[in-house]
């Protein structure tokens, strides 16, 4: 793993038909570092995760992942996707596969692990996750908590550089959030470059190094946590916030 990889977008810019959703959009995102997207419905959030992952192309600009180039049309896409994993907001998992198979899935055909080495190091990724005794269980049986911890378990498995989270808590009922939230605080601990695009402000106040508001496809304004939560400056973002915060 190098000590120098980062995450880099300079000028991006995404349409979807005649809807211009990402708009110059630039920001970096360093080693270790636990990065907070947060902004209204729509303001481009999920586009920003998936266009780094490659699931988007982008008209111009650039995207740069441990400095190679995000382009979905190339072979090195796959490379890409080794570098960084992505936990998604409706899990994604295959229902018809085993906890455990879902988990290795990537390491053996992605990464040519042995079923061996890969099933080992799943029943290590569950434990630390709390799904020890889940990994014969399908996804159907599991509670929407569980089954983003075990996305989380299946991003882990790739050894991934860094994280993307795509609103990862906004589909679970509101008292499965926390056993969530809680593996995501565990990762940030351990050093785990993240970039996360949510609505959990006490998350983000209690785990991000940076908060980035975002709003109709342009950043407004970022910075640390305790500076954009508790005094922003711009007016979008004290509207946002106040919406946000007065609601919870």
């Amino acid at each position: 793993m190098t000590s120098k990889f980062n995450i880099s977008l300079k000028n991006v810019h995404k349409h979807f038909g005649k809807n211009h959703v990402l708009k110059g959009v630039s920001a970096s995102i360093s080693k270790g570092e636990v990065v907070c997207v947060i902004g209204p419905s729509g303001s481009g959030k999920s586009t920003i995760l998936r266009c780094i992952n490659g699931l988007e192309s982008y008209e111009s600009g650039s995207i740069l992942a441990g400095g190679i180039e995000v382009d979905s049309s190339r072979p090195s896409i796959i490379e890409v996707r080794t570098l960084i994993s992505m936990v998604f907001q409706r899990f994604n998992l295959f229902p018809h596969r085993t906890v455990l198979e879902n988990v290795i899935e990537g390491p053996i055909f992605v990464k040519k692990q042995s079923i061996e080495m890969a099933e080992y190091f799943g029943r290590e990724l569950l434990k630390r996750v709390g799904l020890s005794n889940k990994e014969r269980a399908y996804p159907p049986q599991l509670s929407g908590g569980q089954m983003q911890r075990v996305a989380i378990a299946r991003a882990l498995a790739m050894n991934p550089e860094a994280i993307l989270f795509d609103e990862p808590t906004s589909a679970l009922d509101p008292e499965l959030v926390g056993e969530v939230l809680s593996v995501m605080r565990y990762l940030a601990e351990e050093g785990m470059t993240m970039l996360v695009a949510t609505h959990e402000m006490d998350f983000a106040r209690s785990v991000a190094d940076r908060v980035i508001f975002l709003d109709e496809g342009q950043i407004v304004e970022e910075g640390s946590a305790m500076k954009i939560l508790t005094a922003p400056e711009h007016p979008r973002t004290q509207h946002f916030l106040h919406r946000i915060l007065t609601r919870s």
